[in-house]
């Protein structure tokens, strides 16, 4: 586990940064001032510093994609909406933590300027022990030079 963490992978003399975050509802209660994104951008300033490689990050909030692209992330591995818990055909995830109805990132892949998110549905639930057209994932992604 990476809490606020960040470690240097190298393979062939390139070097790929990763970085963790621990989730906001562990320090933040609520977010009725809208505090997280800006706690979240400050720990991903200060975890990066002055790193110009590629950076992947894992980080359970997939709501705060905004943050991550300000930030310059390139790859985000996200969780947390559970899919949508009810998937409605064509539609998508029905409600998601912190996301509330018809969340925008319930699951797949995201882009926004250089960063790609990917938000897996997992495999647990979330309060409701109960799935609706939403079959639990592990998302392989291979990594490629280009």
């Amino acid at each position: 586990m990476l809490e606020d963490e960040a470690i240097p992978l190298e393979r062939n003399g390139e070097t790929i940064t990763l970085l963790g975050l621990a989730d906001p509802d562990f320090t933040v209660k609520g977010d009725m001032f809208g505090e997280v994104p800006a706690m979240v951008s400050t720990k991903l300033k200060n975890l990066i510093g002055d790193e110009s490689g590629y950076t992947i990050l894992l980080s359970h909030r997939p709501e705060l994609l905004e943050t991550y692209v300000n930030c310059g992330i390139d790859l985000v591995f996200a969780g947390h909406a559970h899919g949508g818990q009810f998937r409605l055909p064509f539609i998508g995830g029905l409600v998601a933590p912190n996301q509330g109805l018809f969340p925008k990132y319930d699951a797949g892949l995201y882009t926004d300027g250089g960063t790609s998110m990917v938000v897996s549905r997992g495999i647990g639930n979330s309060i409701i022990p109960l799935r609706f057209n939403n079959r639990p994932e592990i998302v392989l992604v291979e990594l490629n030079a280009g």
